[in-house]
Formats: structure tokens, sequence, C-alpha cells
């Protein structure tokens, strides 16, 4: 029984004409560059479906079987029988396990209209048999060569017939026919199992090496007696001066039959390597996904009054990624992973000033408002879907540029379909399992085999793309971790939830036998993800983040003060607590429990910030589970009493203060000469310093200086002054055409559907004895015989066949059915639009009526 509906189609435009909808959405949703635009029948369809960059992108996206079914094929004859194309695959021993899976492959290759035709003429589409067949230029990955017809072609008549007489054929009166001979005689396995028992130990070895590929070998002008025999006997042929091929059927004679050298039909499995109970990798995700969280808040809060620099070509500089690092106490690519993590949520990006420099967002202070379970799905989902690679910094571009974190250059549009698809092959393994990485790796080369492989000899790069995806995965692997999707190398449940709205829903099925149909989705590439709505996101991460929260800490309300000037924090604090204590005190260790530690400069910090003595104090005894030690108190109340004497204000820039003999210290401190200040008034010092130095200057001289207005206020300065303008944040770069929604693929067919009725519907011209329009060509009639045909079929309710040209100067054709004439319009129902629309009848350039049958 044939796949395609067609008893015996003639072209691919048949088959896919003879396909059912839900087929032929099967095709536009596994090949969406078909669509783009949408075609205007079935035959562009299929020019467009044999193009080469579209037959290429198909080839790329098979999984190993599937290519290999499609290798064989190209090495077949055109058209083949499915029993040929078992044999090239299965042997001569018909191997079981391939003969089971051959049905699938071969039914994936018609879904993607790849192969056509009944399963007695099976037909590769003519572009991939000429990107998959051998050629010197581009060896076959099946190490086949050309055939016996091919090796020949050309070879002198009289050498023909000598290498037809050496094997023991009889001789004929052409060439032609005396390679057809020697071709059955190759593919006669009774007949060439006689021929090569005839032949020398040493010519058997020649052909042995050269049987599974490459095919070419070299020989000199006076070939040697065991390579003399076999090219006596056409069972080497010469293909240029010095070099020999095997042809194609004394190769596949000596494999058995077998196309491809070791088939792979079945994907390699993804054992677990290691187990541990659910409850523990899940509290070990939780743990890293509350480190994810406060690793992106310490990063943006080291960037609040302005981040690094960004550089003249754009992204974070070597010195600066560097200094991030440090300050996370992270190594560079894990700290690059953050910063690239944060940008892609549109927590941080340039602010757009001249001195351009990066900075939180003010999406960030929203992202700070929301509970830890939802701002920790947010920045999941956001590396799920983002093709910004920060594995890739610190390497080079193909031009050798240095890529740079936060700089251009980093997506890579396969980076969400690797990382869901290994998180997919995770999520398949029983709960608690986890897989070894190379196992992991094996099985995405199966499902995709690598771009730039000798299946596809346009492609480039070959090694560079192997190792991109297979570090793609790695990366995924390690970031998954780091990110908490994922604890001990396993799958967490909220990971899981996460995951789940961005799995396949489709039921999969495999056929019975080598003609029976597929259900819709079937054949999707793996790891093809699907368009998701808003609603569908929300629901995932609203089902991760409840199943996180019960296992993250609940965060605490106070603090232990110590007599060393430090505080413990044993766990997670509540946002006011945190954000007070942050500007209160340095961060001076993290882990389990934070300790800070109180100095001159932070309590100075937190005056700046206009708090009193009072309200420190006050803030102290209400978080503390101890009392505030007496030493800690002091050096509060110290600082605050010297905090504001001196006044720090712009003329170029000024300093005042009450007390003249602080100013005459300051004068007489030779530490303060970079400073160049002079006494305008007993009170007042003139420097030629701007304020903001002059503040830095001296504080760093141990003063506590504070800064004011033009009216003599105290300016009170907030560490979260500096956000950017609202940014959106990077959009991911697509792989290619983005795969339709249902509306779009049934609008899609209904259009094409109707418009290959236009342009094949049965025409009846209006004089029978006019020849009809060719295929394509507009029809032509006068204006008379146009509107005399358009008013009779609005009394009959015929519908008819027009050629129209719109405003633009774009011709159509359309099959219309006329409701009213008038006023120089006709309004018809329009089949190939399936819509009712008025037509101006000076743009209508003929009409015919469709052929009653």
């Amino acid at each position: 029984m044939s796949t395609e509906d067609h008893p015996a189609p003639r072209s691919l435009a048949e088959a896919l004409r003879g396909r059912d909808d839900t087929a032929l959405g099967a095709l536009l949703r596994s090949r969406p560059d078909l669509i783009t635009p949408v075609p205007t029948d079935l035959t562009q369809l299929a020019t467009r479906a044999g193009t080469r960059a579209s037959v290429v992108r198909a080839l790329e996206r098979l999984d190993r079987f599937a290519l290999q079914t499609a290798e064989a094929l190209a090495v077949a004859g055109d058209p083949a029988s499915y029993d040929e194309l078992l044999g090239l695959m299965a042997g001569d021993d018909r191997d079981p396990e391939v003969a089971a899976a051959l049905p699938a492959a071969l039914a994936a290759l018609r879904e993607q209209a790849l192969v056509w035709g009944a399963d007695d003429r099976l037909r590769l589409v003519r572009t991939a048999r000429e990107l998959l067949a051998p050629s010197p230029q581009h060896p076959s990955p099946t190490g086949l060569g050309p055939s016996v017809r091919e090796a020949t072609a050309g070879m002198s008549p009289g050498r023909i017939q000598e290498i037809v007489a050496a094997v023991g054929l009889p001789s004929t009166h052409d060439s032609v026919s005396a390679v057809q001979a020697l071709a059955a005689l190759f593919t006669h396995r009774k007949k060439m199992a006689r021929l090569l028992a005839a032949a020398p130990a040493e010519s058997r070895e020649v052909l042995e090496r050269l049987m599974w590929g490459p095919p070419y070998g070299q020989v000199t002008h006076d070939p040697a007696a065991r390579l003399r025999w076999l090219l006596d006997r056409g069972l080497l042929l010469p293909t240029a001066p010095g070099t020999v091929v095997l042809p194609r059927e004394v190769a596949l004679h000596l494999r058995a039959g077998r196309a491809h050298r070791a088939p792979e039909p079945v994907p390699p499995a993804v054992p677990a390597a290691s187990a541990h109970r659910p409850q523990v990798v899940d509290a070990t995700a939780a743990g890293q996904a509350y480190t994810a969280l406060a690793t992106v808040e310490e990063l943006l809060t080291d960037w609040n009054e302005g981040g690094p620099p960004v550089l003249r070509a754009g992204g974070l500089s070597v010195r600066d990624l560097k200094r991030t690092a440090v300050a996370l106490d992270l190594p560079e690519p894990v700290a690059a992973f953050w910063v690239e993590l944060a940008y892609a949520a549109g927590l941080l990006a340039s602010d757009g000033e001249a001195d351009e420099r990066y900075a939180a967002t003010p999406a960030y202070d929203e992202w700070l408002e929301r509970p830890a379970p939802e701002r920790w799905a947010l920045l999941a989902q956001t590396w799920l879907t983002a093709t910004r690679t920060s594995g890739l910094v610190g390497g080079r571009d193909a031009k050798e540029r240095a890529l740079s974190a936060l700089g251009p250059g980093l997506d890579r549009s396969a980076a969400p379909e690797v990382r869901h698809r290994v998180l997919a092959l995770l999520a398949a393994l029983p709960e608690g399992a986890a897989p070894d990485p190379e196992a992991v790796l094996a099985r995405l080369r199966w499902e995709r085999p690598l771009r730039g492989a000798q299946s596809t000899p346009s492609a480039q790069g070959q090694r560079t793309e192997e190792d991109l995806r297979a570090r793609l995965a790695r990366w995924t692997l390690a970031e998954a971790e780091l990110l908490g999707m994922t604890g001990r190398g396993a799958l967490s449940a909220h990971g899981r939830a996460l995951l789940g709205a961005h799995t396949e829903k489709a039921p999969r099925t495999e056929p019975h036998g080598p003609g029976d149909k597929l259900p819709f989705h079937h054949h999707r590439a793996p790891g093809a993800l699907e368009p998701l709505s808003p609603a569908e996101q929300a629901v995932a991460a609203a089902a991760a983040a409840r199943l996180l929260a019960p296992l993250l800490p609940e965060p605490l309300d106070h603090v232990l003060l110590q007599a060393d000037l430090t505080a413990v924090a044993p766990g997670p604090l509540q946002r006011p607590l945190a954000a007070v204590l942050g500007v209160l005190a340095d961060v001076e260790s993290k882990g389990g429990a934070t300790v800070y530690r109180f100095t001159p400069a932070s309590v100075r910090r937190a005056l700046d910030a206009g708090r009193t003595a009072a309200d420190l104090h006050a803030f102290l005894a209400a978080h503390a589970r101890t009392p505030v030690p007496q030493p800690l108190a002091y050096l509060i109340d110290d600082v605050a009493r010297r905090h504001g004497r001196l006044r720090v204000g712009a003329a170029s820039a000024y300093l005042r203060c009450d007390d003249d003999t602080v100013l005459n210290e300051i004068l007489a401190d030779k530490r303060a000469a970079p400073l160049r200040l002079r006494l305008l008034a007993p009170t007042v010092l003139a420097s030629q310093a701007d304020p903001a130095a002059l503040l830095d200057g001296l504080r760093a001289l141990g003063y506590a200086p504070a800064a004011e207005s033009a009216d003599g206020d105290v300016l009170i300065t907030r560490a979260d002054a500096h956000r950017t303008p609202p940014r959106t944040p990077p959009e991911p770069v697509p792989d290619g055409p983005p795969m339709p929604d249902a509306t779009l693929l049934s609008a899609a067919i209904r259009a094409i559907r109707a418009g290959d009725l236009a342009s094949t519907a049965p025409r009846r011209p209006a004089d029978p004895a006019a020849p009809r329009p060719a295929p394509g060509e507009l029809p032509r009639t006068s204006s008379a015989e146009t509107l005399a045909t358009m008013q009779a079929a609005v009394l009959t309710g015929e519908a008819l066949w027009i050629g129209y040209v719109n405003a633009e100067g774009a011709a159509s054709q359309r099959v219309i059915a006329p409701v009213r004439v008038e006023g120089g319009f006709v309004t018809a129902y329009d089949h190939t639009a399936d819509e009712v629309r008025t037509y101006p009848l000076h743009r209508i350039t003929g009409v015919a009526e469709l052929a009653s049958d």
C-alpha cells in the first residue's frame, strides 16, 4: 500500500496534491520555511520544497537513521522499489532490527517531501539526490563510488568489450548493452561469487581495503599483477590518469548488499549513571536556586551606582569581567553566565548616557518585589529560551575578534533547542536519576546528525559545528546545575514542571508497515519547540514556583550582633532588613550564614543615605536577637558626631565648617595638597577639584564630609539611585522561520488549496475553437465577453476562472462565483480567498467557464 493517496503520482506536486490536510500540515510543520511566504498553490510548494537551501535544511534536521535511509536511496535506482531500499539498508540477511525501523524512517522522508511515489517507485527529490549521491568532489557517507554505467561513461567501446570478454560474457554490438550486461553480472550474487572465487588472494585484499570507502585508489602506469587482474575484469575502473575506483555494484556485493557499514536504526539509550532520592535532588536544586537569586542580586547591587563602562564595540572588558568575578567570588566563566542571564532577563542594560555604563533597569526593582520562587522561575524561563551563549565568552568569532560578555556575536540559534532536548532526556529518566553526559551527547548526535557532516556537502566547518553543538550540551548540563534546574545531575521536580510547557504534546505511535500513514507531528525534529502562548508560560512558571516555594528557606527578620563589630545572618533576610543592612555594613563572607562587618565607612554610607544615629540604634535594637554591643554603639555615635561637620558644595567646590580648627588641620595636612585648597574665610575653604573628587579625597583622609545643595541642605544619596531608562530584554535569534501555530497553519493550507483549485481547475474557453491557455497563463477575453460571461454566471450560479491584476500590478488566477455585477464591479465569492470580495471589471484580464467535468 502506498503512502500517497494518488495511485501513480508523476511529480512531487501530484504527490502533494494527493495528501489530506493533516499530512500537508505535518509537512509545513516539519519544514516551516515552505510557508514563508505562503505558496500560491501546490505546484509552487513542490518547487520550493525542492530548492537547494530548503532541502539542505530538511536533511540537517533528520535523525541518523532517516538520514541513512535517504543516503541509501541516493545510491539506489531512480525510481527504486521498497525491496531494493530494504536490501541496501538491511543487507542480504535482512537485519530484523533495521527492517522493523525502516517503515518509520521512510515515512519521515515522505512526510517531509524528501521522498515521494508508491512503494514500487520510490523517488528521492532530485536536489537531495544531487547532495547525497557519490561524486569525486563530495564522497558519499556510504563510502560507495559511482555505478558501472557512470564509471565507464568516458571509456572507449573497445576497452568495454575487452572487459566483457574477460569476465566471460558474450560480446555485444554496442557499449550500452555491454555496460548493462556487466552491471547485471556484478549484481548477481552467485555469478559474482564465482568470479571473485577465481581472484588471487592479493587482489581480494585490494577489494577489501576499498570496500567500505573511500572507493578511490592510485595506480602507476604499469599496475602490479594483483591490480591488473582487477582492471581487466572491470572490478576496478579507471576514472582519471593514475586513479581507479571500485564500482558501486562490486562494493555492494562485497558488503552483502549493505549501503552502510553500521546502520543505526535505534537511538542510543541514555541510562541512569547514578540515582539519588528525589527529595535529596529537589533540596540540592533548591539550594542552588537560592544561590542563583542571591548571586544575581549581589551582581546588580554591585552595579547599583553605575556598573562597568560599555566598550566601544559593545560588551564588558576583560578587566571588568575579572573584577566582577572577584566581587562575586566566582570563576570568570560562571560570572559571565550570571551577567548574561541578568541581561537576557532584562534586569541590566546600558544606560545610554554619553559615558555609557551598565546598570540595573527599572525591571530589576519590580523583580526584587516578587516572591523568591517567582523570581527564580523568570530566570529559568529566560535561560531556556535565550540564544545568547555565555560559554563563548573569551573565544573568538569567525573573523578572529574576541567575544566579550554582553557584547555582540554571542547568539547561537541552536542553543534553546539543545537545552530543551538535554533536559527532556533527563526528564525521561526516573525521578532522582542522573545520566552519563557522554550518553546524552551520543543520543543528541543520533537525533540530529551534526551540521557540516558529509551528508550535506554544501555545509562548511564540520569540526567547528560539531564542537559547538557538543559544547552547548555540556554547558546546558553545567548551567542547569548552577541555576537549580537540576540537583546532583538529576532533573528536579520544579525543573520538570517548568520544562513541561515546552515538551511535545502530540502522541507518538509507530507505523506497522512501509505504506502506513503516520499521525500528525510524528516526525517533528527532536527538540523542536512548539510556539508557547503567554498563558502557557505563566502556567508553567506558576507550577514550578509552587513546587519550589516550600524548599526555599524562610526569610529571617533578625541578625546576631557580635562584639567584634560583625553581624551574623543565619539565613536569608527579609527584603527591608537586607536592604538596610547592606547599606549599614559590608558583606565579609557568604555561605549558609552571611557575616556583615560594620566599619566607619559603612556607617557613614548609611548616614549619607539619610539615616540618623537614632535611626540606626533603633534599627539594630529592633532586629538583633542579642543586645547591641557597646563597640558598635560607640562606632555609630562617633561617626555620626563627625558626619556633616564639613560641608562640600559647588563653586568649583567649596568646603565649609563651623569649627575653623578642623579647616586649619586640613590645610596643614600634606596629603590634602592634590585637592588644591585655599582659605576664603575662617569657616570656608575653596578647591579647584569638583565636589565629588573633594568628597572622596576628604573621606580618604579619614573625615566624614557631607555634600550639600545650593540651598545649603544636606544631599542624601541612595544606593539604588542609578537606573537605566526602561529597556526591553534582547530577543532570541530564531533558528530559521518560526514554527507555525495552528491558526497560521490552517490559513496557509486553505490558501494553498484554493490557489491550487484556481490553477488546476479544468476550463472551457468562451470560443470552443480557441486554444486553451497554457498552465499558469492568465485568460484573455474582451471587456464585452468578460461582462457577458459574468452576468450569465450570476443567473446560473456557476463558478468562473478569472485572471486578475491588482493595484500593485501583481497578477493572479482565481476561481470565483459571481453574485452581483453593477457599476463596473463584480461582487463574488472568491474560492481562492474563501471570502466574498468585490473586483473592478477593468482589472480582470479575462474569464473562462470551468469544464463541466
